[in-house]
């Protein structure tokens, strides 16, 4: 095997999260060919859930683009699962693994907006997605998440763009596509992923503790891109869903231009720090 690709198979990547934006980066990561390893909470919250890696949580497993993610619950089973050539994924909120496991390089990418605990001393490499990292104080290198021109570029030094709280635009609408929790309880979807919805429809409803019932609305027309799972405890002005006006079904089972944009940044940032090894 030559050297490069000995330097590949033997750099263990641990990334902290699952969802849609993290499923691009573990996905070029191990088309790539390096050993990535995932965390997860126990009851995941992501949105776009048919192309989340977060998924194998409830489900076991999950394929996306051909790449398969498989829940393990030892490190046995993540090293049987790594040698069948999927992405094992591992419920670790806190982080407790991250030391037993000895990453070469950690990868950030739960989008908290915040420094959620993680230091430049936990691996050789850390890159951070996102706001609320300083690249070269908190982290090795800092990945933009935020749409437009720098979207997906590498800062060795300084911060990526501040978070606005507005999404970014697709179709000419922004806050627009969001589904937010009308109330706090559990919801429970009334279309499916991939369903072609209008303005006003009822999309989901959320029922309280009480057993009050309030209703999820879809503000524009397009297709249902995202909802979490049924009977997920959700608090009043979550996310809980998404609606892409392009009406593309196909957009909501493959890796979005935004994710692959970031992907393509992580993998150049972690090349860049194993070159100057």
């Amino acid at each position: 095997m030559h050297s490069e690709a000995r330097i590949i198979v033997d750099t263990l990547i641990v990334v902290k999260g699952a969802g849609d934006l993290a499923t691009g980066v573990i996905h070029r990561l191990a088309r790539a060919g390096f050993p990535v390893i995932a965390t997860e909470l126990a009851h995941p919250t992501v949105v776009r859930r048919t192309v989340a890696f977060a998924e194998a949580v409830t489900l076991g497993a999950i394929t996306v683009e051909e790449v398969t993610c498989r829940l393990a619950t030892s490190f046995a089973a993540i090293q049987t699962v790594l040698a069948e050539g999927e992405v094992p994924v591992v419920v670790d909120p806190a982080g407790s693994m991250l030391k037993q496991l000895r990453p070469t390089v950690l990868v950030e990418a739960t989008l908290s907006k915040y420094n959620s605990g993680i230091m430049i001393e936990d691996a050789p490499v850390v890159i951070a997605l996102g706001p609320g990292y300083e690249a070269g104080k908190d982290v090795h290198a800092v990945i933009e998440t935020n749409r437009g021109h720098n979207l997906g570029r590498v800062y060795l030094q300084g911060s990526a763009e501040p978070n606005t709280g507005v999404p970014g635009a697709i179709g000419g609408y922004t806050i627009e596509r969001l589904l937010r929790s009308p109330g706090a309880g559990k919801l429970y979807g009334v279309r499916q992923i991939g369903d072609l919805v209008q303005a006003y429809e009822k999309v989901a409803l959320v029922r309280s503790a009480m057993n009050e019932e309030f209703p999820v609305k879809a503000s524009i027309s397009g297709i249902l891109r995202g909802l979490v799972r049924d009977e997920l405890d959700v608090t009043l002005g979550m996310k809980v869903g998404d609606i892409d006006p392009r009406a593309s079904r196909e957009h909501c089972f493959t890796i979005s231009d935004k994710s692959r944009a970031i992907a393509g940044g992580v993998l150049e940032a972690i090349l860049y720090f194993l070159n100057r090894g």
